[in-house]
């Protein structure tokens, strides 16, 4: 999407913000519990390194580093499909 850059921080949070005034847009926590599309549980942590992919539509984040430790994927997309 032109006009806007993906962001992931060592707290957990991806955000999406204006390329023009550097306002957030959108904004995530994905250092969160959770139970996956598959059934297990999971924690996310920190985002880092190479942790953020597009790829069509679709934004990867991976959660979890050894800043702050985690094991889960994340897929938006778009439509929320």
């Amino acid at each position: 999407m032109a006009g806007v850059v993906i962001s992931g921080a060592s707290d957990g949070h991806v955000r999406a913000s204006a390329t023009a005034n550097g306002s957030v847009l959108w904004d995530f926590d994905t250092a969160v519990e959770m139970t996956t599309v598959n059934g297990v549980k999971a924690k996310g942590g920190a985002i880092g390194g190479y942790a953020l992919a597009v790829t069509g539509s679709t934004l990867l984040v991976n959660s979890g580093s050894p800043i702050r430790p985690g094991n889960l994927l994340f897929a938006f997309t778009v439509d929320g499909k």
